[in-house]
């Protein structure tokens, strides 16, 4: 419809009488009008990119920043392929090729589709990390990934299916990719990606989902303090005989509480505990997935005592009581290796780690720091439930090349491929009851017997060992000190 203008006589009447005009005619929608929709395209690389606007390609922090690039002289039945070069370990740019391909604009109108799509090869056999779509940077509420995707030498297609595409109406994350070293020498590598789309295959059916890993679980949780739901995966058969499982978003899933008053789950996974115990169930698309959270809450939540040590014979890396030291993360996400989520919280306004699915963790500190004068490292730590005996915990510390490695238990024990001085320490691994704060003071072995350079620490690493069941952790008032 034409924009009209009307110009008002002095007439009350032909004033009152426009006024009529004008308001039946922002009521009225004209047969010639448009509502705006959304592309359905699904191309999103074939030779060159597809409808991703001028800023579209993201690096992960860490990454190699020119890690991504088009090679014109490489392609899948074709002139062109996206190619991503994987950096040495060591390289200073960048230990490792990580990024995202968003849409920079509006997003697409996917519900039309069925899967990701793409071709691929590498210079040399490899296993890339992770790979799929979702990821915007933003909410990333419905991102999906495929772990450890072995790539050959030759072009091969690969699927990724889509857990549910009504979810898909406005989807901007179209790509996003991980890889790092395969070898002992982190030598880096490079692979190619061609014909990347969004296809409807026709052939993907028999969903079957799956909330924790599909297992029935048990979480002993302090009332008032959120828990998030992990493992959510959905599982395909391709139509060739083959299930593809799927890591996915808690978005695609619809949750129900056996008492909602009591635990409630939120459409990112997040179940909001009082106190009591409900049972957390949940569906995809209509079918019912695998799995099983009970969760029942143990309590009130207690903070951790103050530390009362003079602060000039303190550095610390976390406490509410000290000034601490600047820090990169509290969480490394390590993956593959590292399952452990969860990090830096408030709970009662106080700032907490949590940890959930813990197997190790990982601190960076944003500069190295010279503990030369320290004597112990002290950390509190807080179990949910009972534990045995031995928690059969280690402390890492770790100054570039060289590490120090000090565990709570009683056996000796090699981290990954690296030697230090493990020693048994004044603190053990008892826990006496659970939801009770215990303070760990590990002395620190002199430099001579350990070979760390206690004058550029950068990372502190708390790990899970031997066939120790601690799942769930909080920790609080993480320091270095002098006696």
């Amino acid at each position: 419809m034409k924009n009209i203008k009307f110009i008002y006589s002095k007439t009350m009447l032909l004033t009152g009488l426009l006024f009529v005009i004008t308001m039946s005619c922002e009521r009225e929608i004209s047969d010639q009008s448009e509502f705006a929709t959304l592309s359905k395209t699904g191309e999103i690389f074939t030779d060159s990119p597809i409808g991703l606007g001028s800023d579209f390609y993201f690096p992960y922090s860490g990454s190699k920043a020119n890690a991504w690039s088009v090679d014109e002289s490489e392609g899948y039945e074709s002139y062109a392929s996206m190619r991503f070069d994987v950096p040495n370990a060591n390289d200073p740019e960048g230990s490792y090729a990580g990024g995202i391909l968003r849409v920079d604009g509006s997003g697409r109108d996917l519900t039309e589709f069925d899967a990701l799509t793409f071709w691929a090869k590498a210079s040399q056999g490899v296993v890339i990390g992770e790979i799929g779509f979702g990821q915007d940077f933003g909410l990333n509420k419905y991102q999906v990934s495929e772990i450890n995707i072995s790539l050959g030498t030759n072009w091969q297609k690969y699927v990724i299916p889509i857990p549910d595409p009504s979810k898909l109406f406005d989807e901007r994350g179209m790509f996003w990719y991980s890889a790092g070293t395969q070898n002992t020498g982190g030598n880096g590598y490079t692979f190619w990606i061609d014909e990347l789309k969004f296809e409807k295959l026709g052939t993907i059916g028999q969903p079957r989902p799956a909330i924790v890993n599909g297992e029935d679980v048990v979480k002993n949780v302090f009332a008032g303090i959120d828990l998030e739901l992990t493992d959510l995966t959905q599982t395909f058969n391709l139509g060739n005989g083959l299930n593809k499982t799927v890591s996915i978003a808690p978005s695609y899933f619809d949750f129900s509480s056996s008492a909602p008053h009591i635990a409630f789950v939120n459409e990112f996974g997040v179940i909001n505990v009082s106190n009591g115990t409900a049972v957390i169930t949940a569906t995809l698309g209509g079918v019912e997935a695998e799995g099983s959270v009970t969760v029942n809450a143990v309590g009130e939540f207690e903070l951790a005592p103050a530390p009362t040590r003079d602060p000039s014979d303190v550095i610390s890396v976390f406490s509410d009581t000290y000034t601490n030291v600047p820090v990169d993360f509290f969480n490394g996400y390590w993956q593959p290796y590292q399952t452990t989520l969860g990090g830096e919280i408030i709970i009662n306004g106080q700032n907490v780690l949590k940890y959930t699915d813990f197997n190790f963790v990982g601190t960076q500190l944003s500069n190295p720091i010279d503990i030369s004068e320290m004597t112990h490292f002290s950390v509190d730590i807080l179990m949910p439930v009972v534990l045995p005996t031995d928690i059969d915990m280690l402390i890492v510390l770790k100054a570039e090349s060289s590490l120090q490695q000090q565990r709570i238990g009683g056996q000796t024990y090699q981290w990954s491929d690296q030697t230090g001085d493990i020693n048994d320490t004044e603190a053990n691994g008892t826990f006496e009851e659970g939801g009770v704060w215990k303070t760990f003071k590990i002395p620190i072995r002199p430099t001579s017997e350990t070979g760390l350079d206690k004058t550029a620490v950068n990372i502190i690493i708390i790990e899970r060992i031997k066939s120790s069941n601690v799942t769930d952790l909080h920790v609080d008032n993480m320091y270095f000190f002098k006696e």
